[in-house]
């Protein structure tokens, strides 16, 4: 059989690489437009998480006295306790640069929360003193009764 000498031209609907050109166009888009809105959605998600970050940041340096000096916590644990038995004496400060226990039990220092023990014999009234670095002082006190 001879070959057609007058093969008709393919039209928009016969040619099959016109259509499926447009479909592979429209399917990129898509894809493209799927990565766009998700790496938004992503960027929106990071900033939000940072945001709360921060805030989380900045509640926990409040907590911690933020840059105020004072003396956040000074308490003893039992308050009252039988002669030969222990107390917990526990304190907290900010931005202290010494720390001072009067009637000294054992070694203190600047901290947001440390805990010494001690044993007095007797009802026993215990100072705590701090200093800034500009020697600014404040102190507290509490009594312990031993029965």
């Amino acid at each position: 059989m001879p070959a057609n000498p007058d093969p008709k031209p393919l039209t928009g609907f016969r040619n099959p690489l016109v259509y499926t050109s447009a479909l592979i166009a429209i399917a990129a888009l898509y894809v493209s437009w799927i990565f766009f809105s998700r790496r938004q959605e992503s960027r929106e998600f990071e900033q939000r998480a940072a945001e709360r970050k921060r805030e989380e940041n900045r509640r926990a340096v409040e907590m911690m006295g933020g840059d105020r000096f004072e003396i956040l916590t000074f308490y003893a644990s039992p308050g009252r306790i039988q002669r030969g038995e222990t107390a917990e004496l526990c304190y907290g400060v900010s931005n202290a640069k010494s720390v001072r226990l009067e009637p000294q039990s054992s070694p203190v220092w600047p901290s947001l929360a440390r805990c010494v023990e001690v044993a007095p014999k007797k009802d026993t009234t215990y100072t705590l003193t701090i200093e800034d670095g500009k020697g600014n002082t404040k102190t507290a006190t509490l009594a312990i009764e031993v029965r």
